[in-house]
C-alpha cells in the first residue's frame, strides 16, 4: 500500500513541469470569474501531475539481464526486422512490444548497460499503439544500443493515439546504464524492444511489465520462449 502511495505522489519528470505550472496557473486566473473553469483546470493540473510521475526504480544488475524499457502491457512478442533507420541490419530478431495506457508511468529506461550507438527520428501517423502495424506506420524516435561484447539490441518510442511528442534526453556515444532514463513520451503510446540475435524473451503477451524492474530477457540463459497462460 504504502508502495503504490509513494509512486503516485512521486515526483513528476522535468518534461511535465510546463504542463502542470500551466495548468495551475490557469486555475488561479479562472477562479477570478468561473469555478468550474477552475476546478477543471485544476483537475488536468492534477492529471499531469500523476501522468508524469517518475517514481524511483530498483533494477537488478547481474550481468545478462535485459529490463523493461517501460511501464505498461506486453502486447506483442514477435519475430521483427527493426526500423531499417537504426541500422540494426535485414534479420529479423525478437520483438517485445509495451503498450502504455494513460494511466502508465511514461518514463523510459535503458534495458540494458550500453553505449548508444545511433538516435534516429521517424515521422509518421498516430494510430492507436496497441495495434501491431503502430511500429512501422506511427511517429518514433529509436536508440540502436550495443553492449560491451559487440551484440545490439534496438528501444524504439512510438507516439500514440493521444501521444503527439516523443522526448529523447541521450544523445549518441552515451553510455548508459541499466534502468537509468533516456525519455518519455507524452500521453499513451508505445514502447518496442529488439533483442539481440539468439536472444529469446522471457516475457508472454498480457503480461504487465515495471519499466527497469521487469526481466524480459536473460543474454546468458538458453532457455526457451516463455508462453503465457490466462487463469
Amino acid at each position: 500500500m504504502l508502495d503504490a502511495l509513494s509512486s503516485v505522489l512521486s515526483p513528476p519528470h522535468r518534461a511535465g513541469i510546463p504542463f502542470i505550472a500551466g495548468a495551475a496557473a490557469a486555475a488561479l486566473v479562472f477562479g477570478l470569474f468561473s469555478q468550474t473553469l477552475m476546478w477543471l483546470a485544476l483537475a488536468f493540473a492534477l492529471f499531469c501531475a500523476y501522468f508524469f510521475r517518475d517514481p524511483a526504480r530498483t533494477t537488478p544488475t547481474r550481468a545478462g539481464l535485459v529490463v523493461a524499457p517501460a511501464d505498461g502491457r506486453i502486447v506483442s512478442v514477435a519475430e521483427a526486422v527493426p526500423p531499417v533507420e537504426l541500422g540494426l541490419g535485414p534479420e529479423q530478431r525478437w520483438r517485445v512490444a509495451i503498450f502504455l495506457s494513460v494511466l502508465d508511468v511514461h518514463v523510459n529506461r535503458s534495458p540494458v548497460d550500453a553505449t548508444v550507438t545511433r538516435i534516429a527520428y521517424h515521422p509518421g501517423k498516430f494510430v492507436n499503439a496497441a495495434a501491431d502495424k503502430a511500429s512501422d506506420e506511427n511517429e518514433r524516435n529509436g536508440l540502436a544500443l550495443v553492449l560491451a561484447d559487440g551484440r545490439t539490441l534496438g528501444v524504439v518510442q512510438i507516439a500514440g493515439l493521444i501521444a503527439r511528442r516523443i522526448v529523447c534526453e541521450v544523445k549518441e556515444g552515451e553510455v548508459l546504464a541499466a534502468g537509468q532514463r533516456f525519455g518519455i513520451i507524452r500521453f499513451g503510446s508505445r514502447t518496442d524492444l529488439y533483442l539481440p540475435h539468439g536472444v529469446v524473451p522471457l516475457v508472454a503477451e498480457g503480461q504487465l511489465t515495471i519499466g527497469a524492474e521487469t526481466v524480459i530477457a536473460d543474454l546468458d540463459s538458453a532457455e526457451p520462449r516463455r508462453i503465457g497462460v490466462v487463469r
